[in-house]
């Protein structure tokens, strides 16, 4: 299973969310969802397959945490699906046109230097 067969599962989404707070037992982790607690442990299961979840062993407990590096997959598709950044930062440009609009009103306010040679 990939991140994206992991992510397709609403309780699976859920236990990640619930993770992203930092680690937690099977059994906490279990009280928080709809399903039973053997459903919980397949979905953890199968996240760890992933390599969204990793688990270490406490005593008789199993603690299970969320593996970030698991999910670049999904930033680097979505990454993919942002739009094309300008080459020129877009407020470089905002320089520019008040630039160009201070340019134009000064024009407009005062003659060319060729129009007022004329009339002299």
């Amino acid at each position: 299973m990939d991140a994206f067969e992991a992510l397709a599962d609403p309780v699976r989404r859920a236990l990640l969310r619930r993770l992203a707070d930092g680690p937690a037992r099977v059994v906490d982790l279990a009280a928080e969802q709809p399903v039973s607690r053997p459903a919980v442990s397949k979905h953890l299961r199968l996240l760890t397959e992933a390599g969204l979840v990793g688990a270490e062993d406490h005593g008789r407990e199993r603690h299970y945490r969320l593996l970030r590096d698991g999910l670049s997959p999904v930033g680097h598709y979505l990454d993919g699906l942002a739009p094309a950044r300008p080459p020129i930062p877009e407020d470089a440009l905002d320089g520019l046109d008040l630039e160009v609009r201070r340019t134009v009103r000064e024009r407009r306010g005062t003659p060319h230097q060729d129009q007022h040679e004329e009339t002299a």
